[in-house]
């Protein structure tokens, strides 16, 4: 009988899962089930995943040893994807490599379905992650808090804390994903934290400073005035700037110019 191991949609649950399903049945056919996205099926025997810190922590030293640094961030990223069966798939890739010679090179099988998958989803993940760091726009709060909202299809917080940090150390900044209700902060010189199931003070976000409403109508007046109406191509547009990125983008938002 498949056993399948079920978890939460995070990456502490699913490593949790990997850990037991390594230990117990690592040569058997096994399921990933994540908690509210997941199908019973016949003959499938279901377990509930005790997650725990150091299981992950077991598991992530185990990948980068095992397989590989740049294999290890392609399941990093490919398990932060919106897809439900992710984590199946990224088992089935571990399960894999203990088949070749050399597993570093597992992710060079793309003959194989799940690595393929896997390959798939990183991309995926790491395209939209690019996209946002070109995308998202801040505006300063009245408490002097640099505040940004997005919707992202995939989990691309935790690819976005360190480029933000980089670009500003010595700002308190927070962005706040509405799809997954996460939200990473960053406090002026120190790193960023995750905060996962995170309430947003909607009150809060809209009061923004007066220095930032002169900026926002000043950007969207010069936004507006560098347009040449004949030459617009609105298909090319949304090629290099998809429509659903927009709401969150300050030169789209509608709000009174000068």
């Amino acid at each position: 009988m498949k056993q399948v191991y079920v978890c939460s949609d995070t990456i502490t649950g699913m490593f949790s899962a990997f850990y037991d399903a390594w230990k117990e049945r690592r040569n058997e056919e096994v399921g990933i089930g994540l908690k509210g996205r997941l199908e019973q099926q016949l003959f499938c025997e279901y377990t509930e995943v005790q997650e725990e810190e150091r299981k992950a922590i077991a598991i992530e030293r185990l990948i980068q040893k095992h397989l590989g640094y740049n294999t290890y961030w392609d399941i990093y990223h490919a398990l932060l994807s919106d897809d439900a069966y992710k984590a199946e798939a990224v088992f089935h890739v571990m399960q894999a490599a203990r088949t070749i010679k050399n597993s570093k090179k597992i992710m060079e099988h793309l003959s194989n379905s799940d690595v393929a998958k896997v390959f798939e989803l990183s991309r995926r993940v790491g395209n939209e992650s690019h996209q946002f760091i070109e995308f998202i726009r801040f505006r300063e709060l009245e408490n002097g808090v640099l505040f940004s909202d997005i919707n992202p299809k995939n989990k691309v917080l935790t690819c976005l804390g360190d480029h933000f940090t980089d670009r500003f150390p010595l700002e308190n900044w927070l962005i706040y994903d509405k799809m997954h209700r996460e939200c990473i902060v960053h406090r002026a010189r120190y790193t960023w934290v995750l905060f996962q199931d995170f309430e947003l003070n909607i009150e809060m976000t809209e009061n923004i400073s007066p220095k930032e409403r002169e900026f926002e109508q000043l950007w969207k007046k010069f936004f507006k005035s560098i347009s040449i109406k004949e030459r617009e191509n609105p298909t090319c547009q949304r090629n290099h700037l998809p429509l659903r990125f927009r709401p969150e983008m300050t030169e789209f938002v509608k709000v009174d110019v000068l």
